[in-house]
């Protein structure tokens, strides 16, 4: 299968929008391209799984090599392992459910759609990349329909908003570049390819100067702590298929990219740096915590979780073990599920109560029953309630981190545990207040529950947090061979006691 169709179908829905008249033929027209994109991916799933089955032991399938740039050793090179298949599913579902519900939009939406699409291009580019220029290309394509989303379709401060997520991502990217170039140019295979640079060593001392403006590059796209002031006011401000996109994908770039461009690339600098980068992932997920905490409007409470849950992402790559690999790609995948259906509830209720203020809410499980679960059950996801994705995921690294004796490593793994405690409380007290707590006003008693669109975007994204809750044994062995590559391409090796 020719990996390139990923791009093609979102352009070519993007193009058919163009001729497109009534609003009701845009929305219908969207809605058919990202079907078909969810459609592929699934058969893309189903070649990818057939393949491993068949025994082919490639560590990357459906690879693809095309010249781009022949004087600078630039390739269009594609290829997928199992976890960037996984990333191309979440993308393909995010997106179909983001769209579903964007039926309330009515202003310019055909440049909406377009936007969106072009989102969903950039992050399938990025997740199919097998060259660091063009994964970078496609990281870059996505900045600019973030910042035109936030800035046109927003509310509140949404052009402060716009120009602070674009800056701090483009410092992102600044870091990102340097750490590239730096490999390109200094790196024996004198390549951009990501496999070309794997087959030779690396100097150590030449690593330790460029691993961290990879790493934290990249971390600023996946809120790293203290690159993460975007996140709540990007997110808060965004319309609700933006902020479904913007945490669900988006922040998992950053994420991906420091597995794959900084940790694979160079593993010495990543061990000679694992203490600080476990003390950074420790404290966004305590501060994204009580930070949340103290948030009375429902979309920055949300946001701000954010930080907190992908600090448990970069911990599990900060760990340097096979099961911290795997409990980043699993928390990656869980997050993007969880947060994505979280901001089109809010969405939901905003659209009926004309409020994310908390303490202006109440009753809404009698008003609108369906909303109310389903709010309900993703809160306890968030807080890792076993039988959900929530708590496969963090189970996963915190196990992975106590495999590390060192008495500083598990004092991390205790504190990251103990944030636990905290969003259960900011959760339930919202939920309890919210969705169970005395009605405020009469007008609740007219609210209309969920349309079709609706309830068809909360289902797909319940599905896959329930998939992966109760049957992760499903999901493991797609990602174990590949982040056990990485382990033993690298000198990276479990430590264990």
């Amino acid at each position: 299968m020719n990996l390139s169709i990923l791009l093609i179908t979102p352009l070519v829905s993007a193009l058919l929008l163009l001729p497109a008249g009534s609003a009701r033929n845009i929305q219908r027209i969207a809605l058919a391209g990202a079907v078909v994109q969810l459609l592929l991916c699934c058969y893309l799933f189903y070649a990818f799984i057939q393949e491993r089955h068949s025994g082919n032991e490639s560590s990357f399938l459906f690879e693809s090599a095309i010249p781009w740039y022949t004087s600078l050793n630039i390739i269009y090179h594609t290829g997928i392992d199992g976890i960037s298949l996984l990333m191309i599913l979440l993308t393909a579902v995010v997106m179909l459910s983001g769209i579903l519900i964007s039926g309330s939009v009515n202003k310019l939406q055909k440049e909406y759609y377009w936007l969106l699409l072009l989102l969903c291009t950039g992050a399938f580019g990025f997740f199919i990349s097998l060259d660091l220029f063009s994964l970078f290309f496609f990281l870059e394509l996505a900045v600019i329909p973030k910042f035109l989303l936030i800035g046109i379709w927003g509310s509140g401060k949404k052009e402060y908003s716009a120009m602070k997520l674009a800056l701090l991502l483009m410092a992102g990217s600044a870091c990102i570049f340097i750490g590239l170039a730096g490999i390109y140019v200094l790196h024996p295979a004198n390549s951009f390819d990501l496999l070309a640079l794997t087959k030779e060593p690396f100097d150590p001392s030449l690593q330790r100067i460029f691993f961290p403006f990879a790493f934290l590059g990249f971390g600023f796209f996946s809120a790293l702590f203290p690159f993460h002031t975007w996140v709540p006011d990007g997110h808060s401000s965004a319309p609700t298929a933006a902020s479904m996109f913007l945490a669900g994908i988006s922040m998992k770039l950053g994420g991906y990219g420091c597995l794959r461009a900084a940790v694979w690339l160079m593993p010495e600098a990543a061990a000679y740096y694992q203490p600080w980068m476990v003390a950074l992932a420790t404290t966004g997920i305590l501060y994204g915590a009580f930070a949340t905490m103290m948030q009375k409007d429902l979309k920055y409470m949300n946001a701000y979780s954010s930080v907190s849950h992908t600090g448990f992402v970069l911990l599990g790559i900060s760990l340097l073990n096979e099961a911290g690999f795997n409990g980043a790609v699993l928390q990656m995948i869980s997050h993007g599920l969880m947060t994505a259906l979280f901001f089109a509830v809010i969405g939901m209720i905003y659209e009926r109560t004309h409020t994310r203020q908390i303490n202006e809410m109440g009753g809404l499980m009698q008003a609108v029953p369906y909303i109310s679960t389903i709010f309900l059950i993703v809160a306890l996801c968030s807080l890792g309630l076993p039988g959900l994705s929530g708590f496969v995921a963090e189970m996963t690294i915190l196990t992975g981190g106590w495999q590390l004796t060192e008495t500083s490593y598990r004092i991390a793994v205790v504190l990251s545990a103990a944030s636990i405690v905290v969003t259960a409380v900011y959760l339930l007290r919202a939920a309890g207040t919210s969705i169970m707590g005395k009605s405020k006003s009469l007008t609740i008693i007219s609210m209309k529950d969920a349309g079709s669109k609706e309830k068809t975007s909360a289902v797909l994204l319940l599905g896959g947090i329930l998939l992966m809750g109760l049957a992760p044994f499903l999901f493991i062995p797609i990602i174990e061979k590949d982040t056990k590559h990485i382990l033993k391409q690298s000198v990276l090796q479990p430590k264990k006691e």
